[in-house]
């Protein structure tokens, strides 16, 4: 009697890479979006427009576009030090790269909180390697509390985190 059983059929790179598609969509998406806006204000506004009469106001009192130079990480922790935040940031891409199966990067959810990251994070590295800081400009005041200014890459990375922490608390062991 024959066999009837087959052999694990190995997956061609496209497929491989196809089962990625949603992180890689959204981090290109998150990337894109981020260095338009960036390119936007750069071109628009003097480096340091805060606090100063180029600031331009979207919803008066409370958000504002500027343009400022961080080189430093999150609420400026490590100002000064845009080198090796920028090794930071390869080295955290290239961790994920090879640690994608331990993430479980090929669950929906999972894939987009890291579409987001990995989006947020490429696109301030790029800012590293081409201005030595990341151009932030999204200015938002709380009565007289003035968030610390960022970006959309920012953003990606906060939300792409939170919602990773988030399906991590809430998924079974």
């Amino acid at each position: 009697m024959e066999s009837t059983s087959a052999l694990p059929v190995t997956p061609t790179r496209w497929e491989r890479v196809r089962s990625y598609r949603t992180l890689l969509l959204l981090g290109v998406l998150t990337l894109g979006l981020d260095q338009l806006s960036k390119a936007w204000i750069v071109a628009r506004l003097p480096n340091i427009t805060y606090p100063g009469p180029g600031a331009i106001p979207v919803i008066p009192g409370f958000f504002y576009l500027i343009h400022v130079g961080n080189t430093g990480a999150a609420w400026s922790v490590l100002t000064g030090q845009s080198g090796l935040l920028a090794l930071l940031a390869l080295g955290t891409l290239v961790a994920i790269f090879f640690w994608r199966q331990a993430l479980g990067l090929r669950t929906p959810i999972v894939q987009v909180s890291f579409g987001l990251l990995c989006g947020g994070i490429a696109g301030n590295l790029i800012d590293r390697i081409r201005h030595g800081h990341v151009v932030d400009f999204i200015d938002l005041h709380f009565g007289s509390y003035i968030y610390p200014t960022f970006n959309i890459a920012d953003s990606g990375i906060c939300v792409g985190v939170i919602l990773y922490l988030w399906h991590s608390l809430r998924a079974p062991d």
